[in-house]
């Protein structure tokens, strides 16, 4: 599986319904400013105590941030925990409100 999947990657998936997570990694004032309907919020510093708790390891799991800087790192830490579906999303939500939903604000 790459490492990272493009924002239109994404919708595709999602809108295929395929079985998947969407993990915003981003802090509470960050998602409630701009996210992906359905996502779940997870911020970065959380993830080391909630990820075995409450992630499926053999799930597909997309990592969101602002730009994809974050995402990428917490992905890659996913990985080497196991969770090897795991990718991150390209451009962050910077690149989801410019290419996929205008709808959602930029920030």
């Amino acid at each position: 599986m790459d490492f990272e999947i493009t924002p239109e990657e994404l919708k595709q998936k999602l809108d295929a319904r395929e079985a998947l997570t969407v993990l915003d990694c981003r802090e509470q004032w960050e998602y409630d400013a701009a996210r992906i309907e359905g996502s779940k919020l997870m911020p970065m510093n959380e993830i080391p105590t909630r990820a075995h708790n409450e992630l499926d390891p053999d799930e597909h799991i997309v990592v969101v941030c602002h730009h994809g800087v974050r995402s990428a790192n917490v992905t890659a830490w996913l990985r080497q925990q196991g969770f090897e579906n795991t990718q991150s999303m390209r451009g962050g939500i910077d690149q989801w409100s410019r290419r996929i939903d205008p709808k959602v604000p930029i920030y």
